[in-house]
């Protein structure tokens, strides 16, 4: 049996579960997590940078994931088999996009593993380092 595939709902219940995660609306009702006051989710409205190649239609479903590193974002948006991507408009951030109508192509514990580290490279040191810890894992 293979891994379950990720969705919408398991974005809000993981980035919730991460300890000192608040919850705010966006000034469109859009769901922003973050960690002392640092969003790392967020649900973005639909904006000019990302459109269906197809259509021309803006995403309305588009989540921004906050990484670690440049190098960890390029992994994610370079590997054909994820549903990351960036836009010209992300580069320099330190986040990927990833669409929920894509999310099914990643499984949970992948999704699970991306927000962890979102929440990471957010967080506190200390707090990074007590929920690390808490992991079984070296800060």
């Amino acid at each position: 049996m293979g891994a379950r595939a990720a969705t919408v709902n398991d974005v809000h219940k993981i980035a919730a579960a991460m300890p000192h995660s608040t919850r705010i609306d966006g000034p469109k009702g859009n769901a922003i997590y973050q960690v002392g006051g640092k969003s790392f989710v967020f649900f973005r409205n639909p904006r000019p940078d990302a459109r269906d190649p197809a259509t021309g239609e803006l995403y309305a479903d588009v989540i921004v994931i906050w990484v670690g590193s440049e190098a960890d974002k390029n992994a994610l948006v370079q590997d054909p088999r994820s549903p990351c991507f960036t836009t010209p408009h992300f580069d320099g951030h330190p986040s990927v996009l990833v669409r929920a109508s894509e999310l099914h192509k990643m499984a949970r514990d992948e999704l699970a593993e991306l927000i962890q580290d979102a929440w990471l490279s957010r967080a506190s040191k200390r707090r990074g380092a007590q929920w690390l810890a808490q992991q079984g894992l070296d800060a």
